[in-house]
């Protein structure tokens, strides 16, 4: 019997031992993965809720204040010239203003006086601006080839540039492609005070990262812009794309249809009721699209240029913080409601008090 039992249990073993595992999902006993960590929940009484409201408030209002003041502090000129630097006999109509630009035979020097309202502390940043140019079209924004811009030896390489990649019946390569560079803004200005003439430095201009990283050293322009039509400015065959840092500034895309780009910057400070003229040359086609031209001089603030949304969005929601803080004390203080005893709650049913029985 003995061994007749030992068979048995032997031939089962052998069985279990051949059937499959389930692997078990079940987390290890550790407190993380039976989610037993001890958690702190908050209760939030009104005093609670009126003084958090009260604090943000009080942070918000100040700095909104002190931005307010630094943005008008910055002195800002800006000059839409579009229009006014077209002959009169060009303003009739969109045909007459694109003949005007497509002209190249017709002087598009321009020059305008302007008058300081402020004092204006050096250093001063000139901008272009923009109007109705949608650099974040999706075709415009991938026509570029980000390899051919800083590898000498990607210089073969066009894709994504079409349609301006190639040039004449031979496909002649175009460094840099793209639309994005064919459409470099091509408009100059310069300044004077009096007869002295206000130089306008241009290095500096576009990031570190970009002057580094993105565009080569050993990467120079070649058949660019040269064929119809033109989009924009020309590039200098001898200097390389890492020394042309107004190429580097429009290269980097405006996200609104509306944008400003710097253009360079006026180390001298300039006095109040100065007259400046500007001498620009109007050689951007901006006319095609019914967009506009701007020129802008300003000085900045530790918070960048003139802008006023900063500040008025942190006094509203201070204002607005305050103002629900106040309703919410009146209501405590007339409407007064007692919290609920936290030991009922589910978690801490265990450490109820016992109810008193009649």
């Amino acid at each position: 019997m003995n061994s007749n039992g030992a068979t048995t249990s032997g031939t089962n073993r052998g069985e279990n031992s051949a059937a499959p595992r389930t692997q078990s999902r079940r987390p290890k006993s550790y407190k993380f993965t039976q989610q037993e960590l001890p958690a702190c929940k908050p209760v939030l009484t009104p005093g609670w809720v009126i003084t958090i409201f009260i604090l943000v408030g009080a942070i918000f209002i100040p700095f909104g204040v002190v931005s307010l003041i630094a943005s008008h502090r910055v002195v800002e000129i800006v000059y839409q010239f579009e229009t006014e630097c077209l002959p009169l006999q060009y303003r009739v109509n969109t045909d007459a203003k694109l003949a005007y630009i497509q002209d190249s035979t017709i002087p598009k020097s321009c020059s305008h006086k302007i008058k300081v309202p402020k004092k204006m502390t050096q250093p001063i940043y000139v901008y272009y601006q923009l109007d109705k140019f949608y650099q974040n079209h999706r075709r415009y924004v991938t026509s570029i080839n980000n390899d051919q811009l800083i590898y000498a030896s990607s210089g073969n390489e066009t894709t994504d540039c079409d349609p301006e990649a190639t040039i004449g019946k031979n496909l002649s390569i175009i460094i840099p492609c793209g639309l994005i560079a064919w459409s470099l803004f091509n408009d100059t200005y310069n300044f004077s005070r009096g007869n002295t003439s206000l130089t306008v430095n241009r290095k500096g201009i576009a990031w570190k990262s970009d002057r580094e990283d993105i565009y080569g050293k050993d990467v120079f322009p070649k058949n660019f812009q040269n064929a119809t039509p033109i989009g924009g400015a020309t590039l200098n065959p001898s200097i390389s794309l890492s020394g042309d840092e107004g190429l580097m500034v429009w290269m980097r895309l405006a996200a609104l249809p509306t944008f400003s780009k710097l253009y360079g910057r006026i180390e001298e400070d300039l006095k109040e009721n100065d007259s400046i003229t500007v001498n620009l040359f109007n050689n951007y086609n901006t006319y095609s699209f019914g967009g506009t031209k701007k020129v802008v001089l300003s000085t900045t603030s530790f918070l960048g240029g003139k802008n006023n949304f900063l500040g008025i969005a942190y006094l509203t929601v201070g204002g607005l913080c305050i103002f629900l803080a106040m309703v919410y004390l009146l209501m405590h203080i007339k409407m007064p409601r007692p919290l609920g005893n936290a030991a009922y709650l589910p978690a801490n049913i265990n450490n109820a008090p016992e109810e008193r029985s009649s």
